[in-house]
Order: C-alpha cells, then sequence, then structure tokens
C-alpha cells in the first residue's frame, strides 16, 4: 500500500488515518471522508455492529419522548436512519448533514439541508427536538454544537444523542479495542475504504470524558441528562430547560 492509499484528500486537505487533524481541517478531512464511504455507508454499519446500529436508533427514538407531530432535527443525518425511525414514530423530521455524498446517498423523503450542524440555518426555539448519529467525534468542537442545540430546540424540548463508545466493563472494552481497532478496518477495506475505517476507531479520542460533556450540556442548558452504555456504544438524553442558567 502506497502513501496515496493511506490517505483522503479534499481542498488541499490530507486526512491521514495515523494523525486526528483539528479545527478547519478536521472539519474539511471529515466532509472529504463521508463523501468518500457514503455509497456503501449503510451496508458497512450493519455488518461491522451486527445490526445493532438499528437497535440502539430505535432506543434513542423511544428515549427521545416526544408525541407524533413534533418537530425534530436530524443532525449529521447521513443517508437518513433517524430521519427514517422518526417517520415511524409519528414525528416530523428535517436532516442536515456536511457531507453531499451521504445526502446524496440518503433513503429518506424528509427535507434535507446541506450545512454545518455548529451553524443551523434555523431559528431559536423552531424544533421540538433533535437526534445525532455517531457524529459528536466528528464534530470541530462540542461545546458549540450543545449550544446550537440549545438555541434551536423550544425549552422542554429533548435530544438524543448516539455515538460510539468503550464499553465500562475492562474485558468487554478490552474486546471491544481488539475489535474496533482492528476487525473493523479490515471489514471497511474490504468493502468500502480501508483508509476511512482506520481513521473512525481513533477518532474515539476526541470524546472528553463524559463528567465533562454533562457538565458542558447543564452549562449549555439541558437537565435531566442521562447517559446508556452499550456494548460499542452510548445514548445520551436530556431536556431543553425552561428557564436559561442565566435567570435562575
Amino acid at each position: 500500500m502506497t502513501d496515496a492509499d493511506r490517505t483522503i484528500r479534499t481542498d488541499g486537505v490530507t486526512l491521514d488515518p495515523d494523525a486526528l487533524p483539528q479545527g478547519d481541517d478536521k472539519r474539511e478531512a471529515v466532509r472529504s471522508l463521508f463523501d468518500t464511504i457514503a455509497p456503501r455507508y449503510d451496508i458497512v454499519n450493519r455488518i461491522m455492529t451486527f445490526g445493532l446500529d438499528v437497535r440502539w436508533r430505535r432506543k434513542a427514538m423511544k428515549k427521545l419522548g416526544l408525541p407524533p407531530g413534533s418537530r425534530i432535527l436530524d443532525l449529521a443525518c447521513g443517508t437518513g436512519d433517524f430521519c427514517r425511525e422518526s417517520h415511524r414514530s409519528g414525528l416530523v423530521p428535517i436532516g442536515v448533514d456536511l457531507s453531499m455524498g451521504m445526502l446524496a446517498a440518503a433513503r429518506t423523503e424528509a427535507p434535507l439541508v446541506h450545512g454545518d450542524i455548529l451553524q443551523l440555518p434555523f431559528g431559536p426555539a423552531t424544533a421540538d427536538g433533535a437526534t445525532c448519529g455517531f457524529a459528536l467525534r466528528n464534530l470541530v468542537e462540542l461545546p458549540g454544537f450543545f449550544d446550537e442545540l440549545a438555541r434551536v430546540i423550544r425549552p422542554g424540548g429533548r435530544i438524543s444523542l448516539l455515538d460510539a463508545a468503550e464499553p465500562n466493563n475492562p474485558i468487554l472494552r478490552f474486546g471491544h479495542g481488539i475489535y474496533f481497532g482492528k476487525i473493523v478496518p479490515l471489514i471497511g477495506g474490504l468493502l468500502s475504504n480501508r483508509t476511512a475505517y482506520q481513521y473512525l476507531p481513533k477518532s474515539l479520542a476526541y470524546m472528553p470524558p463524559w463528567p465533562e460533556m454533562q457538565s458542558r450540556l447543564a452549562a449549555a442548558g439541558f437537565h435531566n441528562i442521562e447517559r446508556k452504555v452499550f456494548v460499542g456504544a452510548h445514548l445520551i438524553t436530556a431536556t431543553r430547560q425552561s428557564v436559561p442558567n442565566s435567570a435562575r
């Protein structure tokens, strides 16, 4: 394998699976990565999670707990998995994604918007809730994203954020490290792009410790913050406060 085979380039930005880009370089590298893997993204996800990603999304929708007719923003919507789950729950989703490749591969009837979820093109308190699947570690920053969630979600609205995570159990964590770090890149290389699936396991290093994430969500204006850890993923849910922290 040559050096050229190990990198993805876009607009002069190179994604090296052995490095973790920051700032604008990260944004452009992530955009290119998902443009590249979009055509086979769903099938790789189903295989490498043994279909558990479908079950996790359904649990995320159940924990969202919003009534039919609620307007939901599916942020970093990808191919529209959460949009489809929202429709099944009687909700009204709008998808937003940075990658045009993912939007082009989307399988949903929901309206789709090309954009950066750190700068959402929606007014204050215009949504009843939001979902986000497997994208937190790909953002340039989390505090700004949490602030943006608080801005666009009405008081009393809900968020349900799903992402990859290491299990709490030490034995499971050891096995997960081998599978996610060694086997997943092999599966990705056979079915899609090896470089991308070498990078994605390493991107877990971007995630801050849970207490810090919890504190950041509270500072942004959320309460009833809960976290459920699965084998290979975690689900974060919270409610938008009716009264901002500054007014308390």
